[in-house]
């Protein structure tokens, strides 16, 4: 049970007393920023591979511990990291970037618009509490790719 644990809170991150989500998604601006500051290319493939992996050993860790701490439980952040890790499929890596992925993947896992709170409510289990992010996660990544392509050529 401590694996699913440490998966579920990515490595102690959920345990956060104060917005365990945020810090849950911190962990993927650590990835990625690992990623930039040492010049690795952290391709499309790579970067899907690692959401894929995230999310399917996400989903089944939360599975897991719902028993235990209840449904959709603050202290499962791995759909934060999975959900932030998305915001930025086909970005490239700035810092810039990488803070305002963070900023508007936030943003809409906290307001959830958009259906986003329809699937939070209805889905259950480890699912539910992974695809909120997810959709979160692409509602982002939409913004994000409208204000790079808006900055680039109009500004």
């Amino acid at each position: 049970m401590w694996l699913h644990k440490a998966i579920v809170t990515v490595l102690g991150l959920g345990y956060a007393p104060i917005a365990p989500g945020t810090f849950g998604a911190m962990g993927g601006v650590i990835l990625v920023g690992v990623y930039h500051h040492f010049n690795w290319p952290l391709t499309i493939l790579a970067l899907s591979i690692y959401i894929l992996v995230f999310a399917i050993i996400g989903i089944w860790s939360t599975d897991k511990v719902v028993p235990l701490w209840g449904d959709d439980p603050s202290k499962v952040v791995v759909d934060e990291l999975v959900g932030y890790l998305i915001t930025l499929l086909f970005v490239p890596l700035t810092w810039t970037n990488i803070w305002i992925a963070f900023v508007l993947f936030r943003f809409f896992d906290i307001l959830k618009p958009l259906g986003i709170r329809t699937i939070d409510q209805k889905v259950k289990g480890g699912l539910g509490v992974m695809l909120d992010d997810v959709l979160a996660g692409i509602y982002a990544c939409v913004v994000l790719h409208a204000y790079l392509f808006i900055s680039a050529n109009y500004f």
